[in-house]
């Protein structure tokens, strides 16, 4: 069931976008969508001046990062639904109708964005990124820091959100993927407008452990199981040289073998719960699937 543009809201959360947020809201008008909220975090830049000039509904957020825009931004949104996408123009607003074709099926819909743009070590770290995400949370998804997502306004408006910065959407991609209800379209990705606010290895590093911190609140059978399974690299490697020392020498190390055998014991009791625990939340998301059919 697709949704018809009335009924979402563009929001577009800004900090110092004064090269690209014109851009951005005649690209989205352009493309037939009125609604529409910016949310600014207090630009220091001509960014408001900008939007002003546009006639868009301007608030400025409380709350810091884009948490603190999402949060502003629920309070303000109308309509059933509203799609977030970023205020550098990396995004194109043509993209909007695939997230509307399937938002009446869908809680929460995400772009998968085309990486032709994208520098090789950004992309390296969105995969890293994105695998550990689907590794701990028993997902499947294809990019998690997406900047382009739409959501339903009353399941928006239920969010806990605790991040900041640029660990926002996984923690929205966390909790959504709850109802089991989420999905991917694939949109195009350009070089942003203006000054980068991204440092590589600072703020993947931030989303990595907070990707941990999630997996530890709502997957945590699954990550305790994978950090245990790690113990299958000091195992072989302690039964290896055991191996090799009784083949070479003809010594045995009785207590460094037992020790092995427990180690690797710990690992193949772990790959097994934490297998079971993957398979228990598919069918979760089947039954929740089911029922939102219903």
């Amino acid at each position: 069931m697709a949704i018809n543009s009335n009924d979402v809201t563009i929001v577009i959360p800004t900090f110092n976008e004064e090269e690209a947020i014109g851009l951005v809201l005649d690209e989205v008008r352009a493309a037939g969508y009125e609604n529409v909220l910016v949310i600014d975090g207090y630009s220091l830049d001509g960014t408001l001046k900008v939007a002003e000039n546009r006639g868009v509904q301007i608030i400025q957020q409380n709350g810091r990062g884009k948490t603190g825009a999402l949060r502003t931004a629920v309070d303000y949104v109308k309509t059933p639904y509203m799609l977030v996408i970023d205020g550098d123009y990396t995004y194109c607003a043509k993209d909007i109708e695939r997230f509307l074709n399937h938002g009446g099926r869908y809680v929460h819909v995400i772009g998968i964005r085309d990486r032709t743009s994208i520098g090789w070590v950004h992309r390296f770290g969105n995969w890293v990124i994105t695998r550990v995400f689907n590794l701990l949370l028993g997902a499947s998804f294809s990019d998690v820091c997406s900047g382009m997502y739409l959501l339903k306004t009353d399941v928006a408006k239920e969010l806990e959100l605790q991040s900041s910065g640029f660990r926002t959407e996984v923690e929205v991609i966390a909790q959504t993927l709850i109802n089991g209800n989420v999905t991917e379209v694939p949109v195009s990705y350009r070089s942003r407008v203006g000054k980068r606010k991204l440092s590589t290895w600072r703020h993947g590093f931030e989303i990595l452990v907070a990707i941990m911190g999630l997996a530890r609140r709502y997957n945590p059978v699954l990550l305790f199981s994978a950090v245990a399974g790690l113990s299958i690299f000091p195992a072989s490697f302690i039964l290896g040289w055991v191996g090799l020392e009784l083949l070479l020498f003809g010594v045995f190390h009785n207590w460094w073998a037992m020790f092995g055998l427990f180690l690797l014991l710990l690992a193949c009791q772990a790959l097994t719960v934490s297998t079971i625990s993957i398979l228990l939340k598919r069918t979760e998301k089947r039954v929740m699937r089911a029922l939102g059919k219903e």
